[in-house]
């Protein structure tokens, strides 16, 4: 990439990179979107860094031998329940010629063989068997000495909350409570409350833009308010609702709360007129789709959250689900949406749920909008001359109780920046 005189070499212990980052964090340069080198150097300092990457929920794996595929950062994974009941994640890629072996989505089972050479590994990712190990008639096989126990899988630590799994690289990492901090842990601790899951499903779609912009666009209540029709109109975040938008100390998490009110909201004219999106004439023809049935210790009827690096958890009226972010280079991601519910609902509560989980997913009525946004916008600032963005709204000082604010994406670039080391 080739950018214009404005922007110098920056350094990082030898390694170009594409340009200087500006001293003022309102703008962003586009080649943290776009640069392949970029997209490398994310996989060793955030992925295999000093951050805890969400996994997926014990709900996946309910029992001993239960197991599903996931990824840290964009490095496949299995996590797998072990016979004790105690969760392990170790790279989906075999130890002998790197095969991915686990193929399944999820399943049950007491061991993994890998299909090329069929090298067996247990459920805590332990090598276990070695086919003609020892040769045949005296010839050939592994050499004098071979160690199984060191050639498991790779492994990774594992931290878990209310039901959630959280995996790790890094032995610098602190404590997981410690990661989220005392803000965004309280909202985390609403939602997963310590109550059994219930898993509903799984989907699974490509967004062809930056992963990154995905966490943006969470931590931004400014498009909200614009983009969603179905949002504005039936009242569930607009400039009326009361709001909490907090951060951690670091600026790495996020989370945008609304209460929402009962019935459709009071939008002003002068509202209108910013609000493209707000249809007053617009009606449901069925209307269940926004019942709020209360059942958590909230006072919020919305929470996101945006855990740094690839967790979104929702928490909108009674929709639950997370989002795993998973890069396939710097302008294609994977989403990984888990839908749940509690293992107390009844039929008519898993119901309303499935019901209401029609406004997000891959083709609901916001989620769509938001794949579409972030594809423009990446089409944006790749086809263009290399320049900045714009992320100036609201004062990092001022209380967090407005929606018309690009603070929370302010703050994670400034902690992006400062682990990239670049500058």
């Amino acid at each position: 990439m080739q950018h214009d005189d404005t922007t110098a070499a920056g350094i990082d212990g030898g390694v170009p990179v594409p340009g200087a980052w500006p001293a003022d964090m309102t703008l962003i340069p586009d080649w943290i979107y776009t640069d392949p080198g970029i997209y490398e150097r994310e996989k060793d300092r955030i992925f295999l860094g000093p951050h805890w990457n969400y996994v997926g929920l014990e709900c996946e794996a309910p029992n001993p031998g239960d197991y599903f595929r996931s990824y840290v950062g964009p490095f496949p994974v299995v996590v797998a329940r072990d016979e004790d009941g105690e969760i392990h994640v170790f790279e989906n890629r075999c130890a002998h010629r790197g095969v991915e072996f686990c193929r399944a989505y999820r399943g049950s089972g007491e061991r993994f063989i890998c299909p090329y050479h069929n090298w067996t590994y247990n459920l805590r990712g332990d090598l276990v068997a070695v086919p003609f190990r020892r040769g045949v008639r005296g010839r050939g096989g592994a050499p004098a000495g071979f160690d199984m126990a060191a050639h498991g899988l790779a492994k990774f630590r594992v931290a878990r909350r209310g039901g959630v799994i959280f995996a790790t690289a890094s032995d610098e990492v602190e404590p997981l409570e410690d990661y989220l901090g005392p803000g965004i842990l309280k909202e985390f601790d609403a939602t997963f409350d310590g109550g059994e899951m219930r898993l509903l499903g799984v989907h699974r779609n490509l967004v062809r833009s930056n992963w990154k912009l995905y966490q943006e666009n969470l931590k931004d209540p400014y498009h909200a308010t614009l983009l969603h029709t179905y949002l504005t109109t039936f009242g569930l975040f607009v400039t009326a609702n009361e709001t909490n938008i907090p951060t951690d100390a670091r600026g790495r998490h996020g989370g945008l709360l609304t209460r929402r009110p009962e019935g459709r909201p009071e939008v002003t004219e002068e509202e209108q007129s910013d609000m493209q999106a707000f249809r007053a004439a617009m009606e449901l023809n069925d209307p269940r789709v926004l019942d709020f049935v209360r059942e958590f210790e909230s006072g919020w009827s919305a929470s996101v959250l945006t855990i740094f690096p690839t967790l979104t958890a929702l928490r909108q009226t009674n929709i639950l689900n997370t989002r795993l972010l998973v890069p396939r280079g710097p302008d294609t991601f994977m989403m990984v949406w888990t839908v749940f519910g509690r293992a107390g609902d009844d039929d008519e509560m898993v119901r309303h749920r499935l019901r209401q989980n029609n406004i997000f997913g891959p083709a609901g009525f916001l989620g769509i909008e938001d794949n579409e946004a972030l594809a423009f916008l990446q089409q944006g600032v790749r086809r263009s001359r290399p320049g900045y963005g714009l992320a100036m709204l609201g004062d990092d000082g001022e209380p967090v109780d407005t929606m018309i604010t690009e603070r929370a994406i302010r703050g994670m670039y400034r902690y992006y920046r400062e682990v990239m080391n670049l500058r």
